[in-house]
């Protein structure tokens, strides 16, 4: 199990470029269809729990992973599969960049990468949408949230909170009547 892990978490690091956010699909894919190791509300959950712990998101989400299959060394093994293959490659662009950033065709090799982690980014946004159960008369939460950190720069801390806030009184109140 441990080696699988590994593995796993180095193959979706291996294959994704964006960032932690754009391994959403990539983790649901092997972690909850492909090995069925957690169902999609354990990863919705965990995936809340990484977003709000300091660090990296994807670090975050393998350590949590990790730890819910085989405890520490589960955390370990998964995190170690996570970061190696960025590590590995921001090693080798390092040593060869220099040689290739005013090659015409790499600038728009980047150029074309940057719609797909766009695109990569948004699809679980939506599939994450279906399974917290945002619908037409809930979707103005994030909506609200979002246009309060872009228009106003409101901390995105105090969106969470007020949003949790809300959730509990909301469950409290008119959830119990």
């Amino acid at each position: 199990m441990l080696t699988a892990l590994f593995r796993t978490f180095f193959h979706i690091g291996l294959f994704t470029i964006g960032g932690g956010y754009a391994m959403i699909p990539l983790i649901e894919a092997k972690v909850v269809e492909e090995k069925q190791w957690i169902s999609r509300e354990e990863l919705l959950d965990l995936m809340a729990v990484a977003q709000s712990c300091p660090g990296i998101f994807a670090v975050n989400i393998s350590i949590f992973i990790g730890n819910k299959l085989r405890g520490t060394l589960g955390a370990l093994m998964a995190t170690l599969g996570c970061i190696l293959p960025s590590f590995l490659i921001i090693l080798a662009i390092a040593l060869f960049f220099r040689q290739f950033q005013d090659t015409p065709w790499v600038a728009r090799a980047f150029r074309g990468i940057r719609p797909c982690v766009v695109a990569l980014i948004a699809a679980p946004t939506f599939k994450m949408a279906q399974t917290a159960k945002i619908n037409r008369y809930n979707v103005w939460i994030p909506v609200l949230g979002a246009f309060l950190i872009w228009m106003f720069g409101v901390s995105p801390i105090w969106v969470i909170v007020a949003a949790g806030l809300g959730g509990y009184l909301y469950g409290r109140l008119v959830k119990n009547e």
